[in-house]
């Protein structure tokens, strides 16, 4: 569809600051990072959030267990083997551990914040499996805010999207980005900066299209934002190629989990046969045999619920209110709950995450990056599968003991980055995070990042829209890369054809235009949507085995093949993306 519009060049306001740490990204480990950064130093943290962290990333709207904890007669090293073997081998120990050995720790610091977590009758906490908690987790988020803004040196910017890192000779010294509601361009300074963006949904044609096509397991507005960056930035990535696809109630996509650990309710297809039994019992080998049952015409499959007592009933609609109030909705409209009728199960489409998969930045234990001066907590980074909540914020408290440190090394002793110091020392603003407006820019880069945003606010039309690509994207993943049309299979006929296909549509999404600060907002999202395609295609080319039935099934390599058992990673030079493979 091409508009025409009479040409006005529109010009951004243009902020610097500078602070000591940069948290991009006021999700889960976002803010925990900053209230940890808070408790245990005095040096300044911004955190720059594109929505507002009170209710922002995966915690949005609450949970009701947390499904990584060790439990009595458990070890951290339990942890690691279990995780370890549901990803094939594909995961770091070192980090799986680091990760484990914090579990506990970081619970009874949410328990400490506010966090209501049930208890038995002795004090202990109620259990749903060996490795998860039950908790009341409606106002998770708003806690994990409230503890990190109500530290004397933290300073919080809503609304602020990033988009791409301010590098130096291969140091990360900031971040460039736009306020989504007003006509400001923003230049940050740090010494030292945590990505915490989280994983990319969106790539894939979803569930459920047209209006309800937002309406997915993983937060829509979590759009692989700080992957993208790494990736143009050039950092080293890894195993992108495990997917993630959810096993959800149909049409409402609302946890499975819940209802399957919660009344241990088993998968039955639609002859009432307990199929688990005939498939392997990981994460991806219960999608897989939903997969394969619907496929073979066992289908629909269920989770048999239908004859739970009635408290277990009352259990699950209050469960799910916590989370996920619209299937709590679609039992009441349907005048019949789990305990009458067997609740539907489907598959997601896929997404890239590294907090149940291992997707994203290539780290060491303290979580630094490959870049200097970037350390990366929470979905973003990689290597580290089945972290989940806890585990996103024993990362994010990793990170700020070894931002910490780093900082400590005395490298930026005395100096503002970018520029000298002009605030006084224990000043209010330098204190809540920011140091000053005006800090010694990298202008020739800032001029440019600048212009970038206020062409597409200046474009007089556009050859297509912003909804008509990001349609366009979701159906080449769909159809060439595996998705929920092809029961997830691909072979490399179809790879690339979906990578030549997302090459084209990313020069032709060059015109896109935007009217207002938000329309450029979806832009950088598209934009960071087909940066993460990308590595992800050449990611599941590189890997010539099946090793995840059910996530992604390889129709030229159908089985797992030891030669594979390594890390895919890669490193974006000069337009290519580059494959390292690395030794478990």
């Amino acid at each position: 569809m091409q508009t025409e519009q009479k040409t006005t060049l529109k010009k951004l306001e243009t902020k610097v600051l500078s602070t000591d740490i940069l948290i991009i990204g006021g999700g889960t480990a976002g803010c925990y990072a900053a209230y940890i950064l808070g408790q245990r130093s005095d040096y300044r943290v911004l955190i720059a959030e594109k929505a507002n962290i009170r209710r922002s990333g995966c915690l949005a709207a609450g949970v009701n267990a947390l499904n990584a904890y060790i439990t009595e007669g458990h070890t951290p090293q339990d942890y690691v083997d279990y995780a370890k073997g549901d990803a094939y081998g594909i995961a770091r120990e070192d980090l799986l551990l680091s990760m484990s050995e914090r579990l506990n720790e970081v619970t009874a610091e949410l328990e400490r914040l506010g966090l209501v977590i049930l208890k038995n009758e002795d004090g202990s906490y109620v259990s749903r499996g060996w490795r998860n908690i039950k908790i009341n987790g409606e106002n998770i988020k708003p806690l994990l805010a409230k503890a990190a803004s109500a530290q004397p040196n933290v300073m919080v910017l809503n609304h602020i999207n990033i988009t791409d890192y301010l590098l130096e000779n291969g140091t990360v010294r900031g971040a460039y980005g736009f306020d989504v509601n007003a006509p400001v361009f923003y230049e940050l300074h740090a010494k030292a900066v945590l990505i915490a963006t989280g994983g990319a949904a969106g790539l894939y044609r979803p569930n459920n299209p047209g209006f309800s096509r937002h309406k997915l397991w993983y937060p829509p507005f979590n759009t692989g934002a700080g992957y993208a960056m790494g990736i143009l930035a050039g950092a080293e990535m890894t195993t992108f190629e495990m997917r993630f696809v959810a096993l959800r109630c149909k049409d409402t996509i609302a946890p499975v989990g819940t209802i399957a650990q919660g009344v241990s309710a088993n998968q039955v297809n639609a002859k009432g046969e307990e199929y688990e039994n005939f498939y392997e019992r990981t994460t991806s080998g219960r999608l897989y045999g939903t997969v394969m049952e619907n496929r073979e015409g066992r289908g629909p499959c269920y989770l048999k619920t239908a004859g739970i007592s009635k408290e277990q009933e009352t259990d699950l609609y209050k469960a799910y209110l916590n989370m996920a109030p619209s299937q709590t909705l679609k039992w009441l409209e349907d005048e019949c709950g789990p305990a009458g009728k067997n609740v539907e199960i489907e598959g997601t489409e896929p997404y890239i995450v590294g907090g149940h998969a291992a997707s994203g930045y290539w780290v060491d234990e303290d979580r630094r990056t490959t870049l200097r001066g970037l350390f990366a907590a929470g979905d973003v980074a990689g290597g580290c599968p089945q972290k989940y909540v806890t585990g996103a914020l024993a990362e994010a408290e990793s990170s700020a003991e070894a931002m910490i440190r780093y900082l400590s090394e005395g490298v930026f002793e005395n100096c503002a980055v970018g520029g000298h110091t002009k605030t006084q020392k224990g000043s209010h603003e330098q204190k809540r995070g920011y140091a000053y407006d005006g800090a010694d820019s990298f202008e020739e880069d800032s001029l440019k990042k600048k212009q970038e945003y206020e062409a597409y606010l200046s474009k007089s039309h556009t050859v297509i829209d912003i909804d008509q690509a990001e349609e366009a994207m979701q159906t080449i993943m769909d159809q060439y890369a595996g998705g929920i049309r092809t029961d997830y299979r691909y072979n490399e006929t179809g790879l690339r054809e979906a990578n030549r296909r997302i090459r084209l549509l990313q020069e032709e999404t060059s015109s896109l235009r935007a009217e207002t600060m938000y329309d450029l907002l979806r832009i950088y999202e598209l934009r960071e949507r087909l940066v993460v395609c990308r590595t992800l295609l050449a990611h599941m080319a590189a890997r010539k085995e099946t090793r995840w039935h059910g996530f992604a099934e390889n129709t030229d390599y159908p089985r797992t093949d030891s030669r594979f058992e390594k890390y895919v990673n890669s490193r974006y030079r000069n337009g290519q993306i580059e494959i390292i493979y690395r030794d478990i």
